[in-house]
């Protein structure tokens, strides 16, 4: 049943998503002791002279409980070589003992480079609102922002729409966006592509909305690059779009945002003609858009190391991140965890945690029959703990 709905789930999510909105240490090198050598001294070697004569363990010696050999010969039982033909240490012909671990933790680090001095002009407004002072921060930017600087125009703009240290004003905010953008502020330019799109507090302008989107994008910012890419799927629905969009996905990508790491690895597994290379990167995109906090993309995951989708099979990783997908409130993973839980999938049986998640999915208005069928199949004392871990989990 859980490849069944999971095939339609991961396909049905990807498209709804992407029209919406990813010491070992350094051992010196020993050469092998020649036959005829001497064997090196106790002290030598690291050992105690009372300890028994025990070698420490880790180093192989030819002579660790074997006759001496034969000088010359290779052959056991021969007389000792003559201490004056007996070879110095640091000549390259007695292996190195190495360098002991705590030696090595003592030894003084390479000395760090200079840095380089910061020629550039230090911005007093934006690092005191990155340090918090607001005010302050206003007060510094606003003179700047009448003169037409569009970083103080977007930083002016930003403790308005925030509301930080001075009353919220998402009108006069807008305007500043405006200002910035027409001045050439990439970030600008997406908040304002956002609020003509929007045309609440401007007049509605859905061309020069999609305009300035792009603009932004290809100046580099990753939040315009996805929501760009967005554009071109909807204005173009089905895999034409969806290539379209591709390259404006992977730069976001690769600036982090989750939304586009996700997008991108639903079009790299979904989408015919897709580049082999690029393919074989789309679990990597989806873990990526995961470990962000992407509770789809956690889903997602879960269902594509389970099924072996776009990689081997995990069943204990899946699970793990099926449960953990459900933990931050995903409805549909908390349907699917309680299948795993019922069958034993990555995880021991547990009718009652399997319960409780399911218990907590039809609460939120998910339904299965299947999983109906299983709940009223326990006994009472079943159902009352799993009623009350289900009303424990939401309460917290």
């Amino acid at each position: 049943m859980l490849n069944r709905l999971s095939s339609k789930l991961s396909w049905g999510v990807a498209l709804l998503a992407i029209a919406a909105a990813a010491a070992t240490p350094v051992r010196a090198q020993e050469q092998p002791v020649p036959a005829q050598e001497q064997p090196v001294p106790l002290q030598e070697q690291g050992v105690d002279a009372d300890d028994g004569g025990a070698a420490k363990r880790g180093r192989i010696t030819p002579f660790n409980g074997a006759a001496m050999p034969e000088e010359g010969t290779g052959k056991p039982g021969a007389k000792p070589a003559d201490p004056a033909d007996k070879k110095k240490a640091g000549d390259g012909t007695v292996p190195s003992q190495g360098v002991n671990v705590f030696d090595r933790m003592g030894a003084e680090l390479p000395a760090l480079p200079a840095e380089k001095p910061f020629a550039g002009k230090v911005d007093d407004a934006y690092g005191a609102f990155q340090r918090g002072y607001y005010l302050t921060a206003m007060d510094l930017a606003l003179p700047r922002a009448q003169l037409g600087d569009s970083a103080a125009q977007t930083l002016v703009a930003e403790i308005l729409q925030q509301g930080l240290g001075v009353v919220r004003n998402a009108k006069q905010a807008a305007f500043w966006y405006g200002q910035a953008a027409e001045n050439g502020d990439p970030a600008a330019m997406f908040k304002y592509a956002l609020i003509l799109m929007e045309g609440r507090y401007v007049k509605r302008d859905r061309k020069k909305s999609e305009e300035l989107m792009k603009k932004a994008a290809d100046l580099g910012n990753g939040s315009a690059q996805f929501n760009y890419g967005q554009t071109l799927v909807a204005d173009s629905p089905g895999p034409k779009g969806l290539k379209a969009a591709m390259p404006y996905y992977e730069k976001s990508a690769e600036q982090g945002i989750a939304d586009a790491q996700y997008a991108l690895s639903q079009i790299y597994v979904n989408v015919d003609g897709i580049d082999e290379g690029k393919r074989a990167r789309a679990r990597e995109w989806l873990l990526r858009a995961a470990h962000a906090g992407y509770d789809t993309a956690q889903l997602d995951i879960a269902i594509w190391m389970i099924e072996g989708i776009a990689g081997d099979r995990n069943l204990e990783d899946g699970f793990g991140w099926m449960k953990r997908a459900a933990e931050g409130g995903n409805v549909v993973a908390q349907n699917r965890l309680s299948h795993l839980y019922v069958n034993a999938i990555g995880t021991r049986p547990n009718p009652v945690e399997a319960a409780k998640w399911y218990v907590l999915s039809r609460r939120a208005g998910l339904k299965d029959d299947a999983l109906e069928d299983f709940y009223l199949g326990l006994n009472e004392q079943q159902q009352k703990a799993a009623l009350s871990a289900a009303n424990k989990f939401r309460s917290t």
